[in-house]
């Protein structure tokens, strides 16, 4: 990479993998602003564009970058920043891969490079935690303050942004519910950070202004508990309280994690997952103290960061929709599931519909078990998180289909009582919200 100078004066670069996720994308607008010339790292170009940040973008799955490919890279390069990470193994994930084996690669190319690595852990890592996240991260810590010349790694507690992703959502969506107001997870301890605190934190570590083989949490002072946070993010949305507040049994908790650990195989990264609800459960606290000590600026509380994020109808909106859209995801699936098993159950009772209506032999049977099979094709493809929002429009293709082929088979059916035509049309309209609201961040 070509270094740029500004009449004269040596321009720093950064890289930040991860750069369009919560915390990235922040680290990316942070060191933008701090005069350095930045470039992100991800593997969707898509999700690269929707940020709408002129840097440039390196598009790579960052666990299959080797240590050659690094050290081209980072030729020239100042400060990387690892926003990187997932949260658990699933379709699209591999913890291993993304936590340890592209951090001991990172280090291996930067070794031989004038370049300092800023880690974005999180607070409550160790080696025997309780989930593959803390114990995958808390290796790859380890490789990077074992192995790298020039290094900080960063530990935030549970980030608040403008942003609503993973977690964020999670709080924005459970403080939603109408009427209602789950009582969870009560003995949590929950400590949060401002997404723009954790940034400032970086853009500090870039400078210089921390030492390097400074290990610190990044957190405000005081400790919540996580009934006691859904509330002030309920009243900071504007939603009026709850008629009741209803206690969540564990097993139920448990079950509804394991049900979304399934989805994970879908490729579907629910907030919901064992290891997230565990991390919930086991509280995510850090102590402040190393991070000041190192003269680090001290990070918003809770109210203040809540008060530095106004709430707009768009948020209340957001909050509602992310709860609205699984509701609607699995209604499609049944639907078109059942759509096509029942047709396959009894095809010959199908076909007799067309039959009576003097449709050629020759076409009947097709269409009948041709629409079966898309039927239950459409069905499980929505549930496929790759696919869902091609699947989603093929509902609304193969039900336009339906309607345009009634019309010329069985009109009669669009003046029947039970109105089986008219019907198609709220679930066009239901599968047309699913793609319009799909989306990766």
């Amino acid at each position: 990479m070509q270094v740029m100078h500004r009449k004269g004066i040596r321009v720093p670069k950064a890289i930040v993998l991860g750069g369009y996720g919560l915390i990235g994308l922040a680290c990316m607008r942070a060191l933008s602003r701090a005069g350095f010339e930045v470039s992100g790292v991800g593997r969707s170009m898509r999700s690269a564009n929707a940020v709408d940040l002129s840097v440039e973008w390196i598009i790579r799955d960052i666990p299959t970058i080797t240590v050659e490919e690094w050290s081209a890279i980072l030729d020239g390069v100042d400060v990387i920043v690892n926003a990187s990470g997932a949260l658990q193994d699933g379709a699209r994930d591999d913890l291993e891969a993304i936590h340890v084996t592209a951090v001991a690669r990172l280090v291996e190319a930067a070794a031989r490079l004038p370049v300092r690595i800023v880690q974005i852990s999180a607070a409550g890592v160790s080696e025997s935690a309780s989930t593959a996240f803390f114990r995958t991260k808390a290796r790859g810590d380890m490789i990077l303050s074992s192995g790298a010349k020039n290094w900080i790694i960063l530990r935030p507690t549970l980030v608040l942004s403008q942003e609503a992703y993973g977690g964020t959502a999670l709080l924005r969506a459970a403080s939603a519910l109408p009427l209602i107001q789950p009582h969870v997870l009560a003995s949590a301890q929950i400590q949060t950070v401002y997404v723009g605190d954790v940034a400032a934190a970086v853009v500090a570590s870039a400078q210089g202004q921390i030492r390097s083989g400074t290990i610190a949490d990044i957190t405000e002072q005081d400790t919540h508990t996580f009934p006691d946070l859904l509330a002030k993010v309920r009243r900071w949305q504007g939603w009026s309280g709850p008629v009741a507040s209803p206690t969540i049994p564990a097993a139920l908790v448990s079950a509804v994690g394991k049900i979304a650990d399934l989805l994970g195989h879908l490729g579907w990264r629910s907030p919901l997952r064992t290891t997230a609800l565990k991390a919930l459960a086991d509280g995510i606290r850090g102590d402040p103290g190393a991070w000041a000590k190192a003269g680090g600026s001290s990070c918003r509380s809770l109210d203040d960061t809540l008060a530095l994020l106004p709430a707009t109808r768009q948020e209340r909106l957001f909050s509602r929709a992310y709860v609205a859209l699984p509701l609607a995801i699995g209604t499609l699936a049944i639907f078109w599931l059942l759509s096509g098993l029942i047709t396959l159950i009894d095809p010959a009772r199908a076909m007799s519909v067309l039959a009576e209506r003097a449709v050629s032999s020759w076409v009947i049977a097709p269409t009948v078990l041709g629409g079966a099979v898309a039927d239950i094709l459409l069905g499980i493809g929505i549930l496929w998180r790759p696919w869902s929002r091609h699947a989603a429009l093929g509902m609304l293709g193969l039900s336009s289909a339906y309607l345009i082929g009634s019309l010329f088979a069985a009109p009669d059916l669009w003046a029947d009582p039970l109105g089986p035509m008219v019907k198609v049309l709220p679930g066009m309209t239901l599968a047309a919200l699913v793609w319009l609201m799909l989306e990766e961040r």
